[in-house]
Order: C-alpha cells, then sequence, then structure tokens
C-alpha cells in the first residue's frame, strides 16, 4: 500500500514538473483576459468557451494518437464535415430513423480513417501525403452531396444531441468528458495502447517484439476519423444542419493543442491529459481575442505563430534530449 501511495505521489510530481509550463502559460492567459474583458469570466461566455471546446476535443484525441505512433492526421476537418452532413441528409432526404443516420454519419467517418489507415499501412504512403488526399477527397463529397448547400435539419431528437443540457452543462461537454476518459483508457489500460506508443517510439523494435504493425496504424487512423465524425454529427445538431463548408482548416488547431499539449511530433510520447491542456490554451486564446474584437486576420497571424512556437520548443526538447 505504501509503495501504491509513493508511486502515486511521484506520478503526480513527474506530471506538474513535465507540464508545469503550458499550466503556468494558461493561467496567465486567463488572468490577462480575466482585466483584459469583463465578460470573460461570465457563466455565459465561460458555456460558450466549453461548448467550442469540444469539437476541438474530439479533433485534437484522434490526431494525438495520429502524431504519437509517428504519423499526423490532416483531414480531421474535412471528415468532420462529412460526418455531419451524411447524417444531416440521412435524415433530411432519406427520411432515415435518426440513430441510423447517426451510425451511417460514424461509418462514413471510419471509412475515410480506414483509408487513410490502410494507405499509411499497407500501401506505405507518407501520413502527411494520404491524410492530404483524404481533406480533399472527403471534403470534395460532401460538397457533391450537398450540391455545396447547407442540409437544414431541424428533427428535435437529432437537434437535442448537440442543444440539449445536463444541468449547466451542454451536452457536447458531457460528451468530450467522456471521449477523454475513453481515450485516456485506451491509451493508458490496454494492450494495443502499449503498443500506440511502441510504435511511435521505436517502430523497428516493434517489429522485432511481434508488434503488428500495420494494426495499429489502421485502428488509429480508423479511430480518428470515427472521431471526427463524431464530432461533426454533434455539430450538425447544434446548427440544425449539416455543413459542407464547415471545419476548415481546423486540423491546424488539434495538431497546435496536440504540440502545445507535449505530444512529440516525432511520435512515441504524449498524454491524453497534456493534450487536453493545448486544447485549453487553444479554446482560451480563440475565446479571448474574439471578446477583444481582435481583426480576424490578426487572429489567423496569431493563431499560426502559436503553432509554430509550439512545434518549435518540441524540437528544440527533442535535440537536448539525445
Amino acid at each position: 500500500m505504501k509503495s501504491k501511495g509513493i508511486s502515486r505521489k511521484t506520478g503526480k510530481k513527474s506530471f506538474l514538473r513535465e507540464n508545469i509550463a503550458i499550466i503556468g502559460g494558461l493561467l496567465v492567459l486567463c488572468v490577462f483576459l480575466t482585466f483584459m474583458s469583463d465578460s470573460f469570466l461570465t457563466q455565459s461566455n465561460l458555456m460558450t468557451l466549453l461548448r467550442q471546446m469540444t469539437n476541438n476535443v474530439f479533433l485534437t484525441l484522434g490526431v494525438m494518437m495520429c502524431i504519437i505512433i509517428g504519423g499526423i492526421d490532416i483531414s480531421v476537418g474535412s471528415v468532420f464535415a462529412l460526418g455531419g452532413t451524411v447524417a444531416a441528409g440521412m435524415i433530411a432526404h432519406y427520411n432515415m430513423p435518426i440513430a441510423v443516420s447517426i451510425l451511417i454519419g460514424l461509418l462514413a467517418g471510419a471509412a475515410c480513417g480506414a483509408f487513410n489507415g490502410f494507405f499509411v499501412s499497407v500501401v506505405k504512403v507518407p501520413a502527411f501525403i494520404a491524410t492530404m488526399a483524404m481533406l480533399n477527397i472527403a471534403r470534395g463529397i460532401s460538397y457533391l452531396m450537398t450540391n455545396a448547400e447547407p442540409i437544414r435539419c431541424t428533427e428535435k431528437a437529432f437537434t437535442k444531441l448537440g442543444t440539449g443540457r445536463l444541468g449547466i452543462l451542454p451536452l457536447p461537454v458531457i460528451y468530450a468528458v467522456v471521449w477523454i476518459v475513453i481515450v485516456w483508457l485506451f491509451l493508458n489500460k490496454t494492450r494495443m495502447g502499449r503498443y500506440v506508443y511502441a510504435v511511435g517510439g521505436n517502430i523497428e523494435a516493434a517489429k522485432f517484439s511481434g508488434i503488428n504493425i500495420k494494426v495499429v496504424q489502421f485502428t488509429v487512423h480508423t479511430i480518428s476519423g470515427f472521431l471526427a465524425a463524431w464530432a461533426g454529427i454533434v455539430m450538425a445538431a447544434r446548427m440544425y444542419s449539416g455543413q459542407p463548408a464547415v471545419a476548415s482548416g481546423w486540423e491546424m488547431d488539434a495538431v497546435a493543442a496536440s504540440a502545445l499539449g507535449g505530444v512529440s511530433l516525432m511520435g512515441g510520447s504524449g498524454s491524453v491529459v497534456s493534450a487536453m491542456i493545448g486544447v485549453m490554451i487553444i479554446g482560451v486564446l480563440k475565446n479571448g481575442l474574439n471578446l477583444m474584437n481582435v481583426n480576424s486576420f490578426w487572429q489567423l497571424i496569431i493563431q499560426g505563430l502559436v503553432v509554430l512556437a509550439a512545434v518549435s520548443v518540441d524540437m528544440v526538447k527533442q535535440r537536448t534530449q539525445k
């Protein structure tokens, strides 16, 4: 019993030591925005902030796993749009039951992820190229399905999926917490989760250990597509429509959150909790810039600089560890 207590304390200290910089950065950012805007700490703004962050939570959970295995997934924004338009289209145009429509939307996202996984694991196409191709393919399918027009869907049982609440908490926030726990358990408590880190840490050593590299890569990319589609479906429910143009460029937010959260772009290391701190930094930064009425073009520049800074810090850290 004593050794377990010591182990937990050591683990907490290690986590704080490794993440003190990003936790400190988040706190400084929150304090700064509190003084800069009277609206920042209001309940309505905090609920809006939490709801907005959920989109990036789902995308980051998938992208961070792809990065941990030594790859990346830049197709998640397009798969997000495809999942939402497919589910909304099944309901609005084909009168499919809501549960079946959601399932079809999720399967569409998983299929996109499986496509990526096949080309990465079997054909050996670099993950950046394979997922860049899917970025265009999924977006193109979304536009073809909808003729580039939003698909209106006002079925109450569907829209409640994105607009409902549990107490004061929006339902998307509840979903986000559930998925954070599921992915944490997957990475830390399952054999496949250990394989994910092993493949990213040293793919040759993983091969010699008997790990099926192809299965790991295929599985991770499929999960990433599934999560992106789920996020798109929830967003479609909240917007009362499937939007084929939504989430353009959102994959960069997921990459930035992962990098800020200490997920090594070289693969093999990173944690769900740290990545979620990265999500919070990105979410708070965007929310604060909007509250301060910063020009949207300047917001793009600032977000780009944040991504560059996060990646630069990771590269410097990798060099110093060699």
